[in-house]
């Protein structure tokens, strides 16, 4: 256990003496948040107008500018918790290229504490930055559109906390493999390339085809980012009962953003989401460390 901690403190802090590192990984969600709120703000918010007006319907200006930035929220945090993960992971693959991770495999250390060891500093420092833009996406609620209860708001961290463990744990393999600098920059550019896509974070998984649909229902990912989307904006639907919108159009609403997940035509309840999102982390740690622990009998 002080071995663990020891490995755990030193990881952390070379996370934290790179500067560079560190800045770009806590930026990195706040330029999300003022791009979201520059380009995709409009075109959610013409996405709503569309769905009242062909209902019939019409809200106040503070709810519609709370469902647009319930939806902008919850999509940063839903690919800055993943994203952030990579940058975070990048003192294993450091410590691979300055060959400090082979003195380390062939010292006394156990292959499965030193994989423990980079899986909870690469947390603590993604919590850390995923917390801070929590707490700016909260602050950025509170002057478009608060709805949220203190209940909401416990949710999101929750969310939250399970997107990291589930960002860490994926990024640990992906990382795991990588044996170069530029091999860690072109993963860390894919990701935060594509990972909005397929995690419906940019655009809804209803608007895709049937078939992306189905496939991108088997990724837990989607689960998180849905998870997010039905906690930030819970109080926005209920103030449109209160609004006197019909339960039809607040359902249809919902399925349009994906608050409500489908699986081949069968709705996913939110319980089940996070036995998916808990069991995908579980999974993923698992082979995480199996992996170390083959490569560590590799090398002795």
């Amino acid at each position: 256990m002080n071995t663990l901690k020891a490995l755990i403190k030193r990881n952390t802090k070379l996370f934290f003496k790179d500067k560079g590192m560190f800045f770009a990984s806590l930026i990195t969600p706040l330029i999300l948040l003022v791009l979201y709120g520059t380009f995709l703000s409009n075109v959610y918010e013409e996405t709503f107008q569309e769905s009242l007006k062909a209902a019939g319907a019409t809200v106040t200006d503070k709810l519609i500018n709370g469902c647009v930035g319930g939806q902008l929220v919850s999509s940063l945090l839903a690919v800055s918790c993943v994203t952030v993960a990579f940058c975070s992971n990048m003192v294993m693959v450091q410590d691979r290229v300055n060959g400090a991770r082979r003195d380390l495999t062939i010292s006394p250390v156990k292959s499965s504490t030193l994989a423990m060891s980079y899986y909870i500093s690469t947390l603590l420092s993604t919590l850390l930055v995923c917390c801070i833009a929590a707490g700016v996406c909260l602050l950025y609620l509170a002057k478009v559109g608060w709805f949220l209860t203190v209940t909401d708001v416990l949710l999101l961290l929750l969310d939250v906390l399970l997107l990291s463990l589930f960002g860490t744990a994926l990024s640990s393999i992906v990382n795991h493999f990588l044996s170069s600098q530029g091999q860690m920059s072109a993963v860390g550019t894919i990701i935060s390339a594509g990972y909005g896509f397929i995690c419906g974070a940019y655009m809804p998984i209803s608007q895709f085809s049937k078939g992306i649909q189905h496939t991108v229902s088997f990724l837990p990912g989607t689960y998180g980012t849905s998870l997010l989307r039905n906690h930030v904006m819970r109080g926005t639907f209920e103030e449109m009962s209160h609004q006197n919108l019909p339960s039809q159009v607040v359902e249809a609403i919902k399925d349009s953003i994906d608050c409500n997940l489908y699986f081949f035509d069968n709705k996913v309840e939110t319980c089940t989401m996070y036995l998916i999102l808990v069991g995908a982390v579980v999974l993923l740690i698992v082979v995480y460390v199996l992996l170390n622990v083959l490569r560590g009998k590799k090398y002795k």
